[in-house]
């Protein structure tokens, strides 16, 4: 269990954690559309889906906290951990909400952010616009200040010019800033100094270290991820402040922690901090237990789908354990194009996410095509059929109109879904514009947004060389089991798994989550030429600050670290991560360093460079609590044939035409329950489209599996 060793002060009495053998544990992941609530105690598991509150996301979570709890007949005392993740700090980067910024570089550098790669994301688009800076340039200083790669000081830091900055920071109402020097990843003092400076002038504005939040070489993502954390952090800090008071005044006495996009959580102290390391936390958790699902199921190779309101996510895991980067970009402003968002280098879990949910509005564009997405109708006001307000159609408003969803059911019954008004809508915007059926228009949104999503997996896969066919996906997400099996047989896969509780996936999976910290430090040096008292004691400091960290939020539970140099051959423009000896290192270890350098390099390549020289220029460190393995289970129940709970008129691609098919209500199914497509399977949350090309069967753990019929 993840977390079953926790903070022994939020226990009552002298009840010792042994002593506590599961405990209440509450996990809330916002989303663009819903907000999904786990609570998880010892006599069972609870959820709830509540529209997401725009203005205010607590208020939201509170409201999904309440059902859970009232449902479990517990009060907000009986839990004993929180766990959340959270979008806002992604949302407020993607729509430039943040707060005003200013960024103090090293003079004649102000414009680094701007420059970025000195390159066009595409090359032939003549009217081709780059992102919009977070920070205008007229609020970018550069100061006198200069220190080299080994972190030499060669111009000393003009202290009376970041005096008078403080008055022209304040008079310009700046909230944030941002503080990045050249190579200041080897010699923080100047950035230190800066801070030190402006608090003393009085300056009111939080203020970010790039020294502290990517200790990194790369100049442009070093700047680039203290530019977006500093325009976030102080929304954040509010934010979660907020929360964490709202939360007492209910009476919860639990300690708090956040996901992060490593797939790890972190204490609300160092969230407040770094809010950077937050963007991807929603989806981060859907890939945690997606790859626990895969170890259980014993399934090495997995794809995860998980389909919100809002985006549509898609990760590798291979070997139980998600694809994870060091890289990634913010809000890209042309789809699948490189350079066209912000980088950051945080840790992250490699995924691929696209503005494809139920919530995405479709349209016919300027050339007479179907187009779906990206803009998104949201909680506020929503798909036409929520009518709310929303008078666009939706993906929501084509599954609806096929038969595919319960309009009486849909999120446990609490919303009655309008029929009429998501066929108006398509009619509308779809049908009259193309000429074509009703049926012919809300099934082209299904097959388009599929698509959509079928291409993000193709490009996902070649990137990494994997072949889909060989895999199995695990969907979960409002909307992932609906599309799951038509995503499956345009990839030509051939088993889908939809977990139980599957559409709060993601929530789900915080649980599963250990408390982890990874910090990564540049220090250069070569294998021929390697400088090991420098390299024991900076490995050793990150290791005191990461370990720091993870204490923090677990003191009791048993740690584990990682570590891991980032290396290339002398000349190469990237490193490849490889593993190191997890203790100090000695002269012996150097060569066991090549050679690891080696293998990895070979297995990426299929070749090395035996007379090139080897250099380092990063080190990773990561602290994590243990989390136990998933024990797969041989038990398997014999075949029995599920009894349906209905039938309803449903739209079948198979013959182009609606037909009556069978439904089944999944909590009166039982293990080896086994039903043939085409077939709707319900749930409280969430429905299961099984195609005339599957079949379905549940194992012991209650995950439907969907097999395709072979011939």
């Amino acid at each position: 269990m993840a977390l079953v060793e926790i903070l022994q002060e939020h226990l009552s009495g002298e009840q010792t954690l042994a002593e506590k053998s599961l405990q209440t544990r509450l996990a809330a992941d916002i989303g663009g559309t819903f907000t999904d609530i786990v609570l998880q105690t010892p006599n069972g598991l609870f959820t709830a889906k509540v529209p997401t509150h725009v203005e205010h996301p607590e208020l939201g979570v509170l409201s999904g906290v309440d059902v859970v709890l009232g449902d479990a007949s517990l009060t907000p005392g009986d839990v004993d951990i929180f766990v959340h993740g959270t979008t806002l700090a992604t949302n407020a980067l993607i729509e430039r909400k943040g707060v005003k910024t200013a960024l103090i570089t090293t003079k004649g550098f102000r414009d680094s952010l701007e420059i970025a790669y000195e390159s066009r994301y595409d090359q032939f688009d003549l009217m081709i616009d780059k992102p919009q800076q977070l920070i205008p340039r007229n609020l970018r200083f550069g100061v006198s200040e200069r220190v080299n790669v080994r972190g030499e000081v060669l111009i000393e830091l003009d202290e009376a010019a970041v005096a008078a900055l403080s008055d022209t920071l304040n008079a310009q109402k700046v909230k944030a800033v941002a503080v990045g020097f050249l190579h200041s990843y080897a010699n923080p003092k100047h950035e230190q100094r800066v801070r030190d400076i402006l608090i003393a002038n009085g300056c009111m504005a939080e203020i970010t270290l790039s020294s502290q939040v990517c200790p990194e070489v790369r100049e442009y993502e070093r700047l680039m991820t203290t530019a977006c954390n500093a325009y976030v952090q102080p929304i954040m800090a509010r934010y979660l402040r907020a929360l964490q008071d709202a939360f007492g005044h209910k009476g919860f006495r639990c300690p708090i922690f956040l996901m992060t996009s490593g797939g790890g959580m972190t204490t609300l102290e160092s969230a407040i901090k770094f809010p950077i390391r937050l963007v991807e936390s929603g989806p981060s958790g859907g890939a945690v237990l997606a790859a626990k699902i895969a170890e259980h199921l014993q399934e090495p190779r997995v794809l995860s789908f998980d389909m919100g309101g809002t985006t549509a996510k898609i990760a590798l895991i291979e070997n139980y354990k998600p694809k994870t980067a060091r890289n990634f970009e913010i809000a890209r402003s042309a789809r699948f194009q490189k350079g066209s968002g912000m980088p950051v280098r945080i840790p992250v879990i490699e995924m691929i996410e696209i503005g494809a949910g139920g919530g995405s509005i479709a349209h016919v564009d300027t050339v007479g095509r179907l187009s779906i997405g990206p803009q998104s109708a949201g909680a506020v006001p929503g798909p036409a059929c929520f009518g709310k307000g929303g008078t666009r159609p939706t993906v929501t408003d084509a599954n609806l109109s096929l038969g595919r969803i319960d309009p009486d059911a849909f999120a446990e019954g609490k919303m009655t879904l309008d029929t009429n008004a998501a066929k108006a809508a398509i009619q509308r915007d779809i049908s009259q514009p193309l000429n074509v059926s009703d049926n012919q228009a809300a099934f082209g949104i299904t097959e388009m947004v599929e698509e959509n999503m079928a291409n993000a997996a193709r490009i996902h896969s070649v990137e990494h060389g994997v072949d889909l066919s060989k895999f199995s996906m695990i969907a979960f997400g409002g909307g992932g089991p609906l599309h799951a099996v038509r995503l499956a047989e345009k990839l030509g896969m051939a088993r889908v798994i939809v977990p139980a509780n599957s559409s709060v996936g993601s929530a789900l999976g915080f649980l599963s989550a250990p408390i982890s910290y990874e910090i990564v430090q540049s220090l250069y040096t070569t294998l021929d030429d390697f400088d090991l008292s420098s390299v024991n004691a900076m490995i050793n400091d990150i290791s005191s600050q990461a370990h720091a960290i993870v204490v923090e939020g677990a003191l009791d539970a048993k740690l584990v670290q990682t570590r891991t140099a980032f290396m290339r051959y002398v000349g190469q423009g990237h490193e490849i991560q490889v593993p190191i000896p997890n203790r100090a290192l000695g002269t012996a270890d150097i060569d066991t360093i090549k050679s690891d350098y080696d293998a990895c390099y070979r297995q990426l390549y299929g070749r090395t460079i035996p007379e090139r020289n080897i250099e380092v220029l990063s080190w990773s460190v990561v602290v994590s609590t243990i989390v136990e393995a998933a024990q797969s289970t041989s038990d398997t129940p014999p075949p029995t044939q599920a009894t349906p709970s209905g039938t309803r008129s449903v739209f079948v691609p198979a013959g182009a035409k609606h037909a009556m098919v069978s439904t089944y209500w999944r909590p009166d199914l039982c293990a080896g329950a086994t039903l043939p497509g085409p077939a709707v399977v319900e749930e409280p949350q969430t429905t299961t489209f099984v195609t005339a090309q599957f079949s379905a069967r549940l194992d012991p753990q209650m995950n439907l599996i969907l097999d395709r019929i072979t011939s």
